[in-house]
C-alpha cells in the first residue's frame, strides 16, 4: 500500500492528482505544515511538519512524503517521477528517453516557471492586501512571458509536453503554471498553454481533488 503524508492545500496535491490518475491505491495521512498551526509542539497538536514522528520520515520537515513499501521519498515532482515509472504508461513510462523528457519538463516547470508564478499567487491572493506588491507581480509576469512562449511552442503539434498524451509532465507543469492564473494577462500570448490547462483542469480526477481541496480544513 503506498502511504501520502500530506494535505490537499499543499503540493502534495500533484501527487495525489498523479495517483488519482493511476488508479493506485494509497493512503492519504494528514500532515499539516507548521506555520499553519498556532502552537506546532503543543501537546494534542495535530499531525504537522515539525512534530517528531513526522520529522523521523523527513528531517528537512517539508510535505509531502511518499512510503511505497518502504521506498520513502520526498520532493513533490520527484515522487511523481517514482510514480512514472513505477505505474508506466498511460501517465507514467518505463521507456528511458520518454523518462527523460518526463524529467526535463519537470526541471522546467520548477525552475522556470513555480518561483515565478507563486510570486503571482503571493502577492495577488494570497497575501494580506497591505503586503502585496504589483511591482512583483509585474517583474514574475515578465520573467514568465520567455518559459510560456517556449511551452506553448511545445504544445502546439499534439497538445501535450511528452508522448501525445496526458502525463506527469503535463502534471508538473499544470500545477506549477496554476499559480499564475490570477494573472490571466499573461496567458494571452500564449493560447495554447491556456487551452491546455483548461483541460488539464476538465480531467475527472484533477475535479475530484479540487472538490476534496475545497472541503478540507483551511488551518
Amino acid at each position: 500500500m503506498i502511504t501520502l503524508y500530506g494535505v490537499h492545500r499543499s503540493r502534495a496535491l500533484r501527487n495525489i492528482w498523479a495517483l488519482e490518475e493511476m488508479g493506485l491505491a494509497y493512503r492519504l495521512v494528514p500532515v499539516i505544515p507548521a506555520f499553519r498551526v498556532p502552537d506546532p509542539a503543543a501537546p494534542g497538536a495535530p499531525l504537522n511538519t515539525r512534530s517528531p514522528e513526522f520529522l523521523k520520515l523527513n528531517p528537512a520537515g517539508s510535505i509531502p512524503v511518499l512510503d511505497d513499501d518502504g521506498v520513502v521519498l520526498s520532493e513533490s515532482l520527484a515522487i511523481n517521477l517514482w510514480l512514472s515509472r513505477r505505474c508506466g504508461a498511460p501517465i507514467g513510462t518505463n521507456d528511458l528517453a520518454e523518462s527523460a523528457r518526463f524529467a526535463q519538463w519537470t526541471l522546467y516547470a520548477a525552475t522556470e516557471i513555480e518561483p515565478h508564478s507563486h510570486a503571482i499567487l503571493m502577492h495577488r491572493v494570497q497575501l494580506p492586501p497591505d503586503q502585496r506588491d504589483e511591482a512583483k507581480v509585474a517583474a514574475a509576469i515578465a520573467a514568465l512571458r520567455r518559459p510560456l512562449a517556449v511551452l506553448d511552442a511545445a504544445l502546439a503539434g499534439d497538445g501535450h509536453p511528452v508522448g501525445g498524451r496526458f502525463t506527469v509532465a503535463d502534471i508538473a507543469l499544470a500545477e506549477t503554471l496554476r499559480y499564475a492564473l490570477p494573472a490571466p494577462e499573461l496567458f494571452e500570448a500564449a493560447p495554447h498553454v491556456k487551452a491546455w490547462l483548461a483541460a488539464c483542469h476538465a480531467r475527472p480526477a484533477w475535479k475530484l481533488i479540487t472538490a476534496r481541496r475545497e472541503a478540507e480544513p483551511a488551518i
